[in-house]
């Protein structure tokens, strides 16, 4: 008799999308309100929690024999949880190596690890191509183009670990960087958005977790229109859904997305 879990809940979309690309999806009994990966998901399993709040019952009512959390964030239901006597995993993936080593540790808690390593090479793969477009991007500019990635705009937050690495790999360079090793968004609020403006980013990319982002409020702040990005017109948005999950997507979509925008201003910046 296989000792594997059986019943998994998933608090979080992420390892929804790994558990569904590794075939596994059939022990899924539970996923978060939350969860956009894949679509189907949605539609086949009971929506058990949201992210941060909800009905513990709700999530014992499944009967999981594993839940998957993720950070702090999660702490309260994962400390409920293991006094109901259910066994939680927390992740806590914060990078890009920290979401490939979450995919290889989903797949060994499942039995999947051959299938799970090969998801993580075709992720490696993915940012190997993106690196070299970064490049290629570098090289036609002479310089890396400067970005300004907005993940929320009251306040005005920025500098998320994984897409300031992200932001790398496809040839940009995070205006917001030192503050990538921040992992609570209080620690990365920009106090003065004014402070950007002194930054000059040839690029804007807003992605506002749970809200539609607004190019025309962004060139609209006081003194913002005197940037380069704004000029140009390269204030642009990437889905939350996309950038913002620390997942298989954010390599496989996210990443791509930046390349794109990258190389779409060094054709407008060639050396």
């Amino acid at each position: 008799m296989s000792r594997l879990p059986r019943r998994i809940v998933c608090l979080t979309t992420e390892t929804v999308e790994v558990l569904y690309a590794l075939g596994e999806q059939d022990r899924i009994v539970g996923i978060s309100g939350y969860t956009v990966r894949p679509p189907r998901a949605r539609k086949e399993k009971p929506k058990v929690f949201a992210f941060t709040s909800g009905d513990i019952e709700k999530v014992l009512a499944v009967e999981p024999d594993l839940v998957f959390s993720f950070s702090n964030l999660q702490a309260d239901i994962a400390r409920d949880l293991i006094k109901a006597g259910v066994s939680v995993h927390a992740f806590n993936q914060r990078s890009v190596e920290d979401i490939l080593t979450m995919v290889e540790t989903v797949g060994r808690l499942v039995g999947a690890e051959a299938r799970a390593m090969a998801l993580v090479a075709q992720l490696e793969a993915c940012i190997e191509t993106a690196r070299k477009a970064g490049e290629a991007i570098v090289a036609r500019a002479g310089r890396r183009p400067r970005v300004f990635f907005e993940e929320w705009d009251e306040p005005l937050i920025s500098g998320i670990r994984w897409v300031s690495e992200l932001i790398a790999i496809a040839g940009g360079e995070d205006i917001y960087v030192e503050r990538s090793l921040c992992q609570a968004a209080q620690d990365r609020i920009i106090a003065e958005p004014h402070e950007v403006i002194a930054r000059e980013p040839d690029i804007i990319i807003g992605s506002w977790c749970g809200k539609h982002f607004r190019p025309e409020r962004v060139a609209a702040r006081p003194g913002w229109d005197a940037l380069p990005a704004v000029r140009e017109g390269r204030v642009h948005e990437i889905k939350s859904a996309v950038i913002l999950t620390p997942g298989p997507v954010a390599i496989e979509e996210g990443l791509p997305a930046l390349t794109r925008l990258f190389a779409d201003w060094a054709e407008g910046n060639p050396v």
